[in-house]
């Protein structure tokens, strides 16, 4: 009888097992994403279990000098225009355009015309004015020549010597020199050409020393000090150095940039003046940590940074401070002087989670020691 009953009631029994077993899957699936879905949200939980574990490296800050960067380009640390200073034609060309020259060396050189014939006529009335001038003088000492005639001799006298230096400045500047150590950039005449006073003559540069001339933002002007040294690359790949020359005081009043120009030797020759260069300036010496650029991450509000774990487990984002960057890294500043950097995992955690930290070195030493068991 009892068996009846069973049998009876086996539908009713089977489908409210079935139903009390779902519902009770059901409800440890929700307790389960309830309680895992919270931690990973905020990690406010102080449940080690419940945290996301990410990867850290404990590390030091270092002291590095943080360089400013600017494009600017290389040129004559001198260049001017030779006009000629007295009239004549070309009778000579001492050298080519591009030629090195030293400081004397002969550019080009006029026709002597009558120059020689006007000093030699000039030296004669200077002789016959100082005779003037003395006669007269002693004839003063007699009284038989007044003050003003004797000033007027003297002013004879001055006037004869004035053309007589005018005479041999006219023989000086029949050749055009080099003015200092440098190279002919341009000649503007030939053998026949003839040249008036003020006329241009040529260009001469001081290639034996170049600028490397760009422009600083107003931001980093502060840390460019004349006389201090500094480097550039130019686009040879060539890396050069040398003192910065000129600071500009005013800011150009469209760009609000600063002109700076960086001095180099070039008495070899070697460079060229209006090459692209990379002018490289110390600025100030900070603490930063090197980190690969990998690690730089977003926040919420789109700024670049990098996330590390404070003392109390928790992760901190901090805006990314660039002091200098690398063909290996960046440098980044304004991190604690000994922090622990997130590397991996940063990703899947917030500013403020609290996280489980693993530290590289123990990923390596199970690295290792898995890869022994499996030699062995």
């Amino acid at each position: 009888m009892n068996m009846g009953k069973f049998d009876k009631y086996k539908s009713w029994l089977i489908s409210a097992a079935i139903t009390l077993a779902i519902a009770a899957w059901l409800m440890s699936g929700h307790l389960s994403t309830s309680e895992d879905i919270a931690p990973i949200a905020g990690n406010e939980s102080g449940d080690p279990a419940v945290r996301t574990s990410v990867r850290v490296r404990a590390q030091t800050a270092e002291e590095v000098t943080r360089v400013i960067r600017i494009n600017g380009k290389t040129a004559p640390a001198r260049s001017v225009e030779l006009n000629a200073e007295t009239d004549g034609r070309v009778v000579e060309i001492g050298v080519e355009r591009g030629d090195r020259l030293d400081r004397g060396e002969v550019i080009v050189r006029l026709d002597k015309g009558d120059r020689y014939a006007r000093l030699a006529q000039a030296e004669a009335i200077v002789k016959q004015r100082e005779l003037e001038f003395a006669a007269r003088e002693k004839l003063m000492n007699q009284s038989y020549v007044s003050e003003a005639q004797l000033q007027e001799a003297a002013a004879q006298l001055e006037t004869a010597k004035a053309d007589l230096a005018r005479a041999r400045l006219g023989i000086e500047h029949m050749t055009i020199t080099a003015p200092f150590d440098g190279a002919l950039q341009e000649r503007m005449v030939e053998i026949g050409d003839y040249v008036k006073i003020g006329d241009p003559v040529a260009t001469f540069v001081d290639e034996r020393r170049l600028i490397v001339s760009a422009n600083v933002s107003e931001f980093d002007a502060h840390n460019v000090v004349k006389g201090e040294q500094a480097s550039a690359r130019l686009a040879t790949g060539e890396l050069v150095s040398g003192k910065i020359r000129y600071v500009a005081p005013v800011a150009d009043e469209a760009t609000r940039t600063f002109t700076v120009e960086l001095e180099i030797d070039n008495s070899a020759g070697n460079y060229r003046g209006g090459m692209t260069a990379e002018l490289m300036i110390p600025a100030e010496t900070l603490f930063a940590h090197k980190v690969s650029p990998s690690l730089l991450t977003l926040d919420d509000q789109g700024n670049l940074g990098i996330k590390i774990v404070n003392e109390l487990g928790q992760v901190e984002f901090h805006p990314a401070d660039i002091a200098m960057s690398s063909s290996d890294g960046v440098w980044i500043a304004g991190l604690p002087h000994s922090t622990s950097i997130i590397t991996v995992g940063q990703g899947f955690v917030n500013d403020g989670a609290v996280v489980n930290s693993i530290p590289e070195v123990d990923i390596d030493t199970a690295v290792a020691i898995k890869a022994g068991e499996k030699d062995n």
